[in-house]
């Protein structure tokens, strides 16, 4: 009876025993709402650190420990009637479902953005914004049932990864990544994260680039001139200041 008894506790040990946050090999991300930011963690180090944009009030975006429960390439934003991978698709390009709230990755998610400039505000209805560039970059190094711990914290990201269980190394902090603002002048033949973000914005404003690939190509000159054109600016085909001020490039 005594055996009988033994067996039977190790088998509800298996069945109730929660593992350690570790035991899901040291990957995680964390958002803090009272800066932004979010943190990814592998392997039990902080590797990069994002500016993300959350919920227009402190309720919407839900404060807890979930997991990813769904990765969705190009989402359709259901409620507006627009397909994935249309530049008008507030989604963005990669969807990262969480399950929050009771909800299995349909309602509150990591994901994508068209409006690059709402990036690190309060502008949400309760996801988390990333930069397309960034949030694809996360999307590929993520997989289903990673932790996700949300929280409003004046702590460092190390300090709240060891509040919830986390045992870390390494640095407590890493720069903070972004689209750059920089000064550099945008013309034909350049590529990269930069032509990118001004072929979104152009598209956005009703000047198409027929695709935002991140090549700075004929379409995406044209679009330019027409746009410079329209705001009486030397129509010439480069992004330089005046341009960029107009378009509201930072």
């Amino acid at each position: 009876m005594k055996k009988i008894f033994i067996a039977f506790m190790l088998l509800v040990s298996l069945v109730f025993f929660e593992a350690p946050a570790e035991a899901a090999g040291g990957e995680f991300i964390i958002i803090n709402k009272s800066n932004n930011q979010l943190a990814y963690y592998k392997q039990s180090k902080l590797v990069r650190t994002f500016k993300v944009g959350t919920g227009r009030q402190p309720s919407y975006t839900p404060e807890g420990k979930f997991k990813v429960v769904n990765k969705i390439k190009n989402r359709p934003y259901y409620s507006g009637n627009i397909p994935g991978g249309d530049p008008r698709n507030p989604l963005g390009n990669r969807w990262l479902g969480l399950n929050a709230r009771g909800t299995w990755g349909t309602t509150y998610a990591i994901h994508g953005n068209n409006n690059p400039n709402s990036i690190g505000g309060y502008v949400s209805g309760g996801c988390i914004r990333m930069y397309d560039e960034e949030v694809e970059w996360l999307y590929n190094q993520v997989s289903v049932n990673t932790p996700v711990i949300i929280t409003t914290s004046k702590s460092s990201f190390n300090s709240i990864a060891a509040a919830n269980g986390y045992k870390v190394s390494g640095g407590a902090s890493l720069p903070v990544t972004g689209v750059p603002s920089s000064s550099t002048v945008l013309k034909k033949g350049m590529r990269g994260a930069e032509v990118r973000n001004l072929q979104r914005i152009l598209t956005n404003k009703g000047y198409s680039t027929k695709g935002i690939d991140g090549v700075f190509g004929p379409a995406t000159e044209a679009a330019v001139k027409k746009f410079q054109k329209a705001k009486k600016l030397k129509a010439d085909g480069i992004v330089g200041p005046a341009t960029k001020k107009a378009l509201g490039m930072k």
